[in-house]
């Protein structure tokens, strides 16, 4: 360990897992930033490490120094806020698991030196295995699972992969911190895992609007699909009902969106346009055997009171 990285805790469990997040691009649906955020106040975490800004985050860029930026909040010309790059570490335990959650801002410079620095840290803490998440935007049902990609680090966990309902990714361009670092875990010989949300999108551009696209900003419903993966393969018993509500809030909420524009706007004729998609999607839902077993007992309960 070096001055890059600072760990003022090493917890101890009979087993260690993470989960890890950036501020990213690749951050559809606020997977990548709000799913790790909403787990480190959820289960009660604390902040045990963090890895400098120092080598990693660059101040301006010709043409994007609002992205790089801190950002600062002021009222009546007194600053009551800023918000700096952090890259945190934080633990909490779920029986005898422990399990860390990373969140931090994608790199912008050193990316290889970056990548050590990670990888350091996830072999001082013991880490078994890294699920990283994070989020693209497309046409899909709002209402049915979300379609989630899957980039891994060993050709080894192919096949257990394959029990999680997604699909193995394809692609080929402009790399995402995710994929980035599950290249090097590889090189490493380290578990590491990333799940993409396919988070729902639609352009309506071809209408001029003043609002010509709806997407979905924080997508609960991609957190919890996520999560259940996640949940089931750490084996962490977590209670994922908030997210289960939050999730089907969602869809409520985006039924209500559609049809108020399908009534401000017909001629987008958002009915047909929803109902192609549905036709076209197919759905990948991941049922885990206990989840089959709760599901059939339900019905079967529901008959029985009938």
């Amino acid at each position: 360990m070096d001055e890059r990285v600072h760990l003022w805790e090493i917890p101890t469990a009979s087993e260690m897992v993470m989960i890890a997040g950036w501020h990213q691009w690749a951050d559809a649906g606020s997977i990548s930033s709000g799913l790790p955020a909403y787990l480190i106040e959820k289960l009660d975490t604390r902040k045990i490490g963090e890895i400098s800004r120092d080598r990693f985050f660059m101040f301006q860029m010709p043409g994007a120094h609002h992205l790089l930026r801190p950002e600062v909040h002021t009222k009546e010309g007194v600053v009551q806020e800023m918000r700096v790059i952090k890259t945190e570490i934080y633990y909490a335990e779920l029986g005898d698991k422990g399990i860390f959650i990373f969140l931090g801002e994608e790199p912008h410079v050193n990316e290889e030196e970056y990548a050590e620095a990670f990888f350091d840290i996830v072999e001082k803490l013991g880490v078994k295995r890294v699920v990283a998440v994070g989020g693209v935007y497309g046409a899909m049902p709002y209402n049915k699972d979300r379609d989630i990609s899957c980039v891994f680090s060993l050709e080894a966990m192919r096949k257990e992969m394959e029990e999680y309902a997604v699909r193995f990714s394809n692609y080929e361009g402009g790399t995402t911190i995710g994929s980035y670092l599950a290249y090097h875990a590889g090189q490493r010989n380290m578990e590491y895992i990333c799940f993409h949300g396919f988070v729902p999108a639609y352009d309506f551009g071809q209408v001029m609007l003043p609002a010509q696209s709806v997407r979905i900003e924080d997508d609960v419903k991609a957190w919890y699909d996520i999560m259940r993966r996640a949940d089931f393969m750490f084996h962490l018993g977590m209670d994922l009902s908030e997210l289960r509500i939050q999730s089907d809030e969602l869809i409520s909420s985006m039924e209500e969106q559609m049809e108020e524009l399908s009534q401000q706007a017909p001629q987008l004729d958002v009915n047909a346009y929803m109902q192609k998609l549905e036709e076209e999607f197919t759905e990948n839902p991941f049922m885990p055997l206990d989840d089959v077993w709760e599901r059939e007992l339900g019905d079967l309960l529901d008959d029985l009171e009938n």
